[in-house]
């Protein structure tokens, strides 16, 4: 696989992932719940992320610097091993989610980086406007990470008779996330799911292509006895 391809795989998710959190910024007030298709199952929910995932924070402000200048680290390092793998002739699957979970952490990071000074602050009653009169509502490194898709499929309550947790409520998909994170988790399952498959070279398939030909056209020549 040529580095143009995985190239153009992390374009798209950049593009989808910040084509539809500007949409989502820059069109609803914060908190704004709309069904898509007028399915009940499948929303948009605007909220916006501090840190990292599943809302988690620490530190205050330095925590916050700290976990951009992470992600950056990461997105830097991730650069020079996506060069790498695809040089050494990985595998296409394995190339192909490197790119994605690239891709979903150069998404995020952007929202890091720049969201704080490109937009206003999104309140429950007004929607953020781009490139406010007053400035962002935050500084380089302190941009909130927008999320939106949410898929509460299943909304039941716990069996009465189970300890601790008998009688709450029970929501199957809870978690509220973007394209960047739909990204990163795909390749992250694809590649446990075939790492055995993926950890090779391009080189060593051929190899092991080859020597089935070879032995294929050995039996097909081998005399009847």
């Amino acid at each position: 696989m040529k580095l143009r391809s995985a190239i153009l795989i992390i374009l798209l998710v950049i593009v989808a992932d910040q084509a539809l959190k500007i949409w989502i910024k820059t069109s609803f007030p914060f908190g704004h719940i709309t069904n898509v298709l007028g399915l009940s199952w499948f929303r948009l929910y605007f909220i916006e992320n501090e840190g990292m995932a599943w809302g988690w924070k620490f530190g205050g402000d330095f925590g916050k610097i700290f976990l951009t200048l992470f992600r950056l680290v990461a997105v830097g390092f991730g650069s020079w091993y996506l060069v790498k793998i695809v040089r050494e002739r990985y595998t296409r699957g394995f190339i192909i989610c490197a790119s994605l979970i690239y891709a979903g952490a150069l998404g995020n990071l952007i929202d890091s980086l720049f969201y704080g000074m490109i937009f206003g602050q999104s309140t429950y009653t007004q929607v953020a406007e781009a490139f406010p009169a007053g400035g962002g509502y935050a500084g380089f490194l302190h941009g909130h990470v927008v999320d939106m898709l949410y898929f509460p499929m299943v909304h039941s309550n716990f069996p009465n008779w189970l300890p601790l947790i008998g009688g709450k409520e029970f929501e199957f998909f809870s978690p509220i996330f973007n394209i960047a994170d739909a990204s990163i988790s795909l390749g992250v399952i694809v590649l446990l799911l075939f790492q055995k498959r993926f950890f090779q070279r391009e080189d060593e398939e051929e190899q092991e292509e080859v020597s089935g030909q070879e032995t294929h056209s050995v039996g097909d020549n081998a005399p009847a006895v």
